[in-house]
């Protein structure tokens, strides 16, 4: 795809797609509940539709029209032995957190994915569900995917993650559903926190208390209506091209803004950001608003420690923002951006380079001295829907064209995403 710098200011209003986390999760406590759950704005890109797939393949009936989707739950212990293998695609989220789920079974199962999903390391799961007494095993035996998941029973445990990961956390609390007593997770920081409040919502006893959650065994789930906001992660693309291209001004309706997820938008505020937070309102216990964003010259900031967790998918779009921001900004502790679809860290730096960008990567981030004019360049998206939205963002200001290839992947989280930047050009 080749993409030229915009001529005009961006306008209009978006309504983005729903949030992944929040829709990865429905589906899932929906299925392990009792009776009927309703989803409304399901995010409908191939990760998400992998969830779905994963628990057809376990009995349970969900019918799906567009953001629409109705779960059939059979309860906490209503799940059927799979009669083939669970391909978890691309989807990170569907892997680690069925992980739990199906450590918890009467019946044995394998897990796969995509080429990027058995590079990814499956060891921060293996080992929080090996200390409960599950039978977890990397069929590779280099702590990948393919999984080997054998159910039985599991054990209550207080476990100290090494990494502040959400997926981790929702992997050990899901596997406490059906632990026989207490099982809590520490965190070295808050990270995400979808899981402690929706399974409060479909009636677990969940509670957390500074970066410690806990979650009771065998809760009596009910199914419910899931109103799903906005994914923050998605908007971010639109908040940095209206900051970033002059005169622009967008409205971004219904974004989700919890608080363990709005690390981008303190990120930007702190950079100088015209934004202004309207609607207000909590909706299944999930802060939403509607976000006005207006170009704004920005300055650099420095990012790191506990918010990066609250912004860890957003880094590759706030460093293109910091490559157009006046100064220097450094972004530190986010090294797991070496271990996600692909190794952010290093392709981010390599591709605004191409740009012209003065970058430096370091171990577990990257220092950016913006202000310059970018150049377009040719972007390999390396099959990641976030380089490939990130550069396409960058193409508005670059001077000259900006070629992506593969830039299609973007499918995996927002299938619309150039048709909404288009129009916001219109």
């Amino acid at each position: 795809m080749i993409l030229t710098k915009t001529l005009t200011p961006l306008r209009g209003e978006l309504t983005v797609p729903g949030d992944k986390s929040i829709s990865h999760r429905a589906v899932m406590f929906g299925s392990i509940s009792e009776g009927l759950t309703e989803i409304t704005n399901f995010l409908p890109g191939a990760d998400c539709l992998s969830t779905i797939s994963c628990f057809r393949k376990m009995g349970i009936e969900i019918e799906q029209s567009a953001n629409h989707v109705l779960v059939h739950g059979k309860g906490l212990h209503g799940l059927s032995a799979p009669s083939e293998i669970l391909d978890c695609g691309n989807s990170g989220t569907t892997t680690r957190l069925i992980s739990g789920i199906l450590s918890g079974q009467t019946f044995s199962t394998t897990l796969t994915g995509d080429a990027s999903i058995q590079k990814r390391p499956m060891g921060r799961i293996i080992t929080p569900l090996s200390m409960m007494g599950g039978q977890i095993e990397s069929l590779a035996g280099n702590g990948c995917a393919p999984l080997k998941i054998t159910g039985t029973t599991l054990h209550g445990i207080h476990y100290q993650s090494p990494v502040a990961s959400a997926q981790v956390k929702s992997c050990v609390l899901l596997a406490g559903l059906y632990a026989d007593a207490a099982t809590s997770v520490t965190e070295p920081a808050l990270s995400r926190n979808h899981t402690e409040l929706m399974l409060s919502h479909f009636g677990a006893t969940v509670t957390s208390e500074g970066v410690t959650a806990t979650v009771l065994p065998d809760p009596h789930l009910i199914g419910s209506s899931i109103q799903v906001p906005g994914d923050i992660s998605s908007a971010a693309y639109f908040i940095a091209a209206a900051l970033m291209v002059p005169g622009s001004e967008v409205l971004l309706k219904n974004v989700g803004v919890n608080p363990t997820r709005d690390g981008f938008l303190k990120a930007v505020f702190d950079m100088g950001a015209d934004i202004t937070l309207l609607n207000q309102s909590i909706q299944g216990g999930e802060a939403t608003a509607d976000l006005l964003v207006r170009y704004s010259p920005l300055h650099g900031t420095v990012v790191e420690g506990a918010m990066i967790p609250t912004l860890i998918d957003e880094i590759p779009i706030l460093a293109v923002l910091a490559a157009t921001a006046e100064g220097t900004t450094v972004i530190r502790d986010a090294q797991e951006l070496k271990v996600k679809e692909s190794n952010r860290l290093d392709i981010m730096t390599s591709s605004l380079s191409s740009m012209g960008v003065s970058i430096t990567a370091t171990d577990d981030g990257m220092i950016i001295d913006g202000g310059k004019p970018l150049q377009g360049a040719v972007i390999d998206s390396h099959l990641d829907h976030r380089i490939a939205m990130s550069f396409a963002i960058a193409s508005l200001v670059a001077e000259g064209e900006t070629e992506i290839t593969r830039a299609d992947c973007v499918d995996i989280s927002y299938p619309e995403f150039y048709g909404h930047l288009a129009s916001l050009k219109e």
